[in-house]
């Protein structure tokens, strides 16, 4: 196998494991305080990267900046359990989310003042119409988790833009390691503050618990950094768009959901329009001689 299809097999294993993520932290707060899980997670993923990140330093004038992205992750975090934890469909609240990387050049025009290239406006307007699709019901109708989720998708990309410029001086294990430290540090403080355990920690818990920090988060961050190392630009950008798609069928597969056509026509324009537009981006990427 070349290194090239080793690369782009491990982004699929990726997307797949992000999908399987969402399952894993449904079945974990359902024997769990939602902030509690949170904090576990991410700090015990952190623990678990530490021994990797020998030898590398960060520098101490760029402490600030990366507690600050550390900060932007811990917040991101905490709004999508929050609509994992509200949502009666993953599957939804995965292509909302998705919608996170069409918002990434608006906050990027903002934050580092780079303008969106015509692609994107061509492709907002099928993106907006796959939301309205995906989000309303007849009559009428708005479920609060919708907004929770598109909130959460706002905040990645913020997080997705201050964390890129951020890894280009920063070594990019440590700054990992800090980002999921402190956004289990926030979890675990927020569960102390607010909540309180109801129900006892059964096996089937910390099963779901340690598969959500060994599998979901670990081993997906290794995957994912070994495959975007390798895979070429085309297929990573392509790739890494199948996650809500696969986070619907694997909710169908554990929880029987089942969205309407309408919804599925919603999400599909949603996916179209980021594969359009990150093929786009792709295409005037100058060729290396």
């Amino acid at each position: 196998m070349t290194r090239q299809r080793q690369a782009d097999l491990f982004l699929v294993l990726t997307t797949v494991i992000a999908a399987c993520g969402w399952i894993f932290s449904r079945e974990a707060i359902s024997g769990m305080p939602v902030f509690a899980f949170l904090g576990l997670r991410f700090f015990g993923a952190a623990l678990v990267l530490l021994p990797f990140c020998r030898g590398q330093r960060i520098a101490l004038e760029k402490v600030r900046q990366v507690v600050i992205s550390g900060v932007w992750m811990a917040l991101n975090l905490c709004l999508w359990i929050w609509s994992v934890s509200t949502t009666p469909s993953l599957g939804e609240g995965a292509f909302i989310m998705s919608l996170s990387m069409l918002f990434v050049p608006l906050v990027a025009w903002v934050m580092l003042k780079n303008r969106p290239a015509r692609a994107y406006w061509e492709c907002l307007p099928v993106a907006i119409v796959g939301l309205a699709l995906l989000s309303l019901h007849m009559p009428i109708t708005f479920h609060a988790s919708q907004g929770w989720f598109l909130l959460t998708a706002f905040v990645q990309s913020i997080y997705f833009c201050y964390t890129s410029r951020c890894a280009r001086e920063v070594p990019l294990l440590p700054l990992t390691a800090v980002q999921l430290a402190i956004t289990g540090i926030a979890g675990l403080v927020i569960s102390a503050l607010f909540e309180s355990w109801t129900q006892p920690f059964t096996s089937t818990t910390a099963m779901w618990l340690a598969a959500s920090i060994l599998i979901a988060t670990s081993l997906r961050f290794g995957l994912q950094l070994q495959g975007q190392k390798y895979a070429a630009v085309a297929s990573a950008a392509i790739i890494m768009v199948l996650e809500p798609l696969l986070t619907v069928i694997a909710a169908s597969i554990w929880y029987g959901e089942r969205l309407p056509l309408q919804k599925i026509l919603g999400g599909v324009l949603i996916l179209l329009a980021q594969i359009w537009f990150r093929w786009r981006m792709i295409v005037r990427l100058p060729s290396k001689p």
